[in-house]
């Protein structure tokens, strides 16, 4: 999401200063102020020296011996440590640029998968919007090192292109987010599988697809191929909801169909602790399960495909 009509000052100074100003109008220095206000000297020199922040506590004592309002004061303060924040922030988006080179950026932004920006600055805190992290070391973490492995179980820093992986499932994710679905329940989707064979290729197939996993509480959807990122589907848990996300034509009714059985086999012979990406070489794939995937969707489409 674009972050437009927001401006930052290029400096914001401390509010020791002010203070300082204050101090010298009213012809009063740091001993007889911290006399005033009940603080101690050393603690009101550190605050003109902008070495110290100003407390809410602090900011109501100066009230009474400046007359300056407390807001002013909490106000100023929270300015300029939002100021000290950004600026810090600012060399966090530099170091993770060369980061962000990694990914089709032109092409996520053609697809709408980013906002049109225009320094690489700014799309590098796209990037890290994008995936949620505030940093992208973060994204290392959870990609390569599986340091939270309740949310992505397999290590991407073995395949070709990671980076561009990585943008697709994450674009599935934030596609799943938008969807409701009822309560995952395994007997309504083997209920349904016959429903879903039976579907034919005409405009609307996915959306029939869609509609009747919702039901049984299986999110599907459709993210389109990125350069690098050549999967044609992945099957995953997002907490107890299973996600089937394809990337095939609808046109092309027997391939998608036969990729869409392969995933809901994937749910339903291998549980929630796997993640399974196809078309994709992975460490951690498991070639008898994408076996076993293969069985089930030749079971419920070799008729469809012989046809």
């Amino acid at each position: 999401m674009a972050r437009q009509n927001q401006y930052y000052p290029q400096s914001v100074p401390h509010p020791g200063e002010t203070l300082k100003e204050k101090l010298e109008e009213m012809i009063m220095g740091p001993k007889e102020f911290a006399l005033r206000t009940g603080k101690p000297e050393k603690t009101i020199i550190a605050i003109i020296k902008g070495d110290s922040s100003i407390t809410p506590d602090m900011a109501v004592q100066f009230e009474s011996a400046t007359r300056i309002p407390a807001n002013f004061w909490m106000n100023h303060q929270r300015n300029y440590d939002e100021f000290i924040a950004r600026e810090k922030r600012k060399a966090v988006i530099q170091e993770a640029v060369e980061w962000a080179k990694q990914f089709p950026l032109a092409e996520m932004i053609k697809k709408g998968w980013l906002p049109s920006v225009k320094t690489i600055q700014e799309k590098t805190m796209e990037m890290l919007a994008f995936f949620g992290f505030s940093n992208h070391t973060a994204w290392e973490d959870y990609y390569f090192n599986q340091q939270l492995k309740v949310a992505f179980r397999i290590s991407l820093a073995h395949t070709s292109e990671p980076y561009a992986i990585s943008a697709w499932l994450r674009k599935g994710e934030l596609q799943a987010m938008e969807l409701e679905a009822k309560d995952y329940s395994e007997k309504k989707f083997k209920e349904a599988l016959p429903k879903l064979k039976s579907i034919r290729g005409n405009f609307d197939i996915f959306s029939q697809l869609q509609s009747i996993c919702l039901e049984a509480g299986v999110k599907i959807v459709h993210t389109p191929l990125i350069n690098k990122a050549p999967i044609s589907g992945s099957t995953r848990w997002l907490n107890d909801t299973p996600l089937i996300q394809l990337s095939g034509e609808y046109n092309d009714s027997k391939n998608f169909l036969f990729t869409f059985f392969h995933e809901a086999g994937h749910i339903l012979l291998h549980g929630k602790k796997d993640i399974f990406l196809e078309k994709v070489e992975y460490s951690d794939k498991d070639l008898i399960k994408e076996k076993e995937a293969d069985e089930f969707a030749t079971k419920w489409t070799l008729s469809e495909m012989k046809k």
